[in-house]
């Protein structure tokens, strides 16, 4: 019996080396040896440029004056300035005197701040210079001898090449993540007043803000500025070559001055092109506003020209010429060919110093729908209301109904008429007149913006 008993004991045993043997996985086939090489190649020029990079990133930590508590103000007790509150984010080694490139979001309002190398060295901080029209600012270290990180040239920076941002999300020293670049150029986003962003879904995350974002040389493309959301894969990163020139003149002036045409701008829609009787496939900036002897009013251009060419190089859109312009010095000649009744001509700019305050010189794209009738409510301007939204004449809109060809084609209430089909309106009757046909080309004022649209109504 017992014998009986050992026997299928004795049979499982020898049995177990053949089965564990047969388990084993099977050796990669050709093509997935490959494959799995290229992902260990990958893998190891991530690591490579992280190396490279590791140095040249630092964490940031800050202290802000946050907003006055409700015992603030009570004699003898607390701050007027209301409690600390600490924040960070991330910076990258722009020289090596201890000059650090972040955003302005991180500094601009700290009382203290501290920087933290990724030996571990740890040093005060002061503001050299901030530009809030970027997001951008430099701070400064006593050190010496730091590895300043390579910034690469815009046309150097592909869609679709990879993309990895180094930063200290959450607080989490030296972290890196990877993705690509999903947009050069990017505009439009409505956070900051001059925006020229690489699009990236690149995990970003709060405490990456002013990090770099860079290609797998090892050269900084972009700084870290701002994500949509959370967990969306949307991050964008200001382009580096504007975020080098914004630096270098906060570094050797201490303030930021742009170049400025003195017009307003918008996109040249496919229905704006149609309406103004331009050649099908135009493409470039439409001008809806010029300032009065500024640097464009000077050189002879009008609103209603279309700038399609810029020192004889072709637009793509109006964010390219709003790009070219504030990459030029200050005082520097440009050559603008425009469209002018189906006419090309050529008009020779100098550029002036951009106001401070001066409002963003793009106007957003209007939609494009059309159909009968406007569903626009219209009222004439009283002197009052001209002079408290700027503008000598007008129509203003009173209403607009939702659906309506007006809504469709992006008029809201609000927004002032002052032109229809290139012709002044003064009354509501003017703009109903030039609908009569269908369709009339419009210039509106909104806000301090100046754009057109082209409505139809049937």
């Amino acid at each position: 019996m017992i014998q009986k008993a050992l026997l299928p004991a004795l049979a499982l045993t020898l049995a177990a080396p053949a089965f564990a043997q047969d388990a084993e996985p099977p050796a990669p086939t050709a093509r997935e040896q490959r494959a799995i090489e290229f992902a260990q190649s990958l893998g190891d020029a991530f690591s490579s440029v992280a190396q490279r990079l590791s140095d040249s990133v630092v964490s940031i930590r800050v202290e802000v004056p946050g907003r006055p508590t409700a015992f603030s103000n009570l004699r003898g007790y607390g701050s007027d300035e209301g409690p600390i509150v600490r924040g960070g984010g991330s910076g990258v080694v722009f020289r090596s005197d201890g000059h650090i490139l972040t955003n302005n979001h991180v500094v601009g309002q700290a009382r203290r701040i501290e920087v933290r190398l990724h030996d571990g060295r740890t040093f005060p901080a002061t503001v050299v210079g901030t530009d809030p029209a970027t997001d951008l600012a430099v701070i400064k270290i006593d050190a010496d001898g730091l590895p300043a990180a390579p910034f690469a040239r815009r046309e150097r920076i592909r869609v679709g090449e990879w993309a990895v941002a180094i930063g200290s999300p959450f607080g989490l020293d030296y972290t890196v993540t990877a993705g690509v670049v999903s947009a050069v150029g990017r505009g439009g986003v409505g956070m900051n007043e001059i925006e020229d962003y690489i699009q990236t879904d690149a995990s970003i995350n709060p405490g990456n803000s002013g990090g770099p974002l860079v290609n797998l040389r090892g050269e900084v493309i972009g700084i870290n500025t701002m994500i949509v959301g959370r967990g969306t894969g949307i991050g964008f990163a200001v382009v580096s070559e504007l975020a080098d020139q914004v630096a270098t003149q906060i570094i050797d002036s201490g303030r930021v001055q742009r170049a400025y045409l003195g017009v307003s701008f918008q996109e040249l829609s496919p229905a704006l092109v149609q309406q103004m009787g331009l050649r099908a496939g135009t493409r470039g900036a439409l001008i809806a506003g010029v300032e009065p002897d500024g640097p464009a009013d000077e050189a002879g251009l009008r609103a209603g020209d279309v700038v399609t060419h810029v020192d004889g190089q072709a637009l793509g859109d109006s964010q390219d010429l709003f790009r070219r312009v504030i990459a030029t010095q200050v005082g520097s000649p440009m050559a603008l060919t425009a469209v002018r009744d189906g006419r090309r001509r050529t008009f020779r700019v100098r550029t002036g110093v951009r106001p401070v305050d001066r409002a963003p010189q793009g106007a957003n794209e209007v939609s494009r729908q059309g159909a009968a009738p406007s569903g626009m409510a219209l009222q004439g301007l009283s002197r009052q209301d001209a002079r408290r939204r700027g503008v000598r004449w007008g129509v203003l809109v009173h209403q607009v109904r939702e659906g309506s060809p007006a809504a469709r084609a992006g008029i809201t209430q609000g927004d002032v008429i002052l032109e229809a089909d290139r012709h002044r309106v003064t009354r509501p009757e003017q703009v109903q007149a030039a609908l009569r046909d269908g369709r009339a080309l419009l210039r509106v004022k909104r806000g301090r913006g100046l754009l057109y649209v082209p409505l139809r109504v049937r």
